[in-house]
């Protein structure tokens, strides 16, 4: 069996670690011959430190599908973006002081610094300074984009897609301003050849159309040799549907969005309740 877990909100607790009960439950079940492996937005980089921290070693579908790696660093298949198509847009972001954004090469998280700037006065509103249905999620999410690892902070983003080297795999833009986001979904939308997802209401994360959790969970299990009918998927949020399509078992988390626990097989704990243990104990059981 593939078990296919995504990082943030299913397998990383509140604190931004796996825990000790979630990494028993992954080194049993490779104990048994299962493979398990990581399909999520962050970069590899950030991915395999989580690994790492934890003294696990697991193959990653890192950017949302965009690059998948064996555990052994081979980069066994890559989607990037083409760079000239989304520049305007990204031009058009970096005048909107609203929007932050970010753009991701397989190992490096690039960010300007005035967007850094933005984000963390966002950090540092005053209660009342905030609607108050708003305050938990924004410390949140601002939180959340701090906990993971470090970035390269540039002045200029052109700095990066100047450069031919860089390959871009994904481009991620966050604002409490949904009509922004909107706005700002619309002028990707309009480039072909782009999938737009979302990890949260107030994010999208911008990928190749064939760049997708799904696509990299496939890419892996036919790898390994395993059906589409021996592939479990667990997840929380919007940009997890790809893998929830092609897999043979879903498992969504108490904390998921709606639409995954309505097409999942199967209903965990929470990420701050070590529902992936749970979760793999399920699977187990099952077997």
């Amino acid at each position: 069996m593939l078990i296919a877990l995504d990082m943030d909100g299913t397998l990383l607790n509140e604190e931004g670690i796996i825990s000790p009960e979630n990494r028993e439950a992954i080194v049993h079940a490779q104990s048994l011959g299962h493979i398990v492996m990581i399909a999520t937005g962050r970069s590899y980089m950030d991915a395999e430190r989580q690994l790492r921290l934890a003294d696990l070693e697991c193959p990653v579908v890192s950017l949302n599908g965009a690059a998948v790696i064996l555990p052994d660093r081979t980069l066994a298949g890559s989607t990037p973006l083409d760079k000239e198509d989304i520049i305007p847009a990204m031009r058009w972001m970096n005048e909107i002081p609203e929007l932050y954004y970010e753009v991701y090469t397989q190992d490096t998280v690039y960010v300007e610094l005035d967007k850094r700037v933005y984000l963390e006065k966002l950090a540092t509103l005053k209660d009342e300074e905030v609607p108050e249905d708003l305050r938990w999620l924004l410390k949140a999410i601002v939180g959340k984009q701090f906990r993971q690892a470090a970035v390269t902070y540039v002045e200029k983003m052109e700095e990066v897609w100047s450069k031919e080297e860089n390959v871009i795999y994904k481009t991620l833009a966050f604002s409490l301003n949904l009509d922004l986001l909107k706005e700002a979904s619309t002028r990707f939308a309009a480039i072909p050849g782009l999938i737009i997802t979302a990890s949260h209401e107030n994010n999208i994360e911008i990928n190749h159309k064939d760049a997708n959790k799904g696509a990299g969970v496939g890419m892996l299990a036919a790898y390994y040799g395993i059906p589409a009918e021996q592939v479990a998927v667990m997840g929380d949020s919007y940009n997890d549907l790809p893998m929830f399509g092609m897999a043979g078992y879903r498992i969504a988390m108490e904390n998921a969005a709606p639409i995954l626990k309505e097409t999942a097989d199967f209903v965990t704990r929470s990420n701050a309740e070590h529902g992936v243990a749970v979760g793999i104990r399920h699977l187990l059981e099952m077997k």
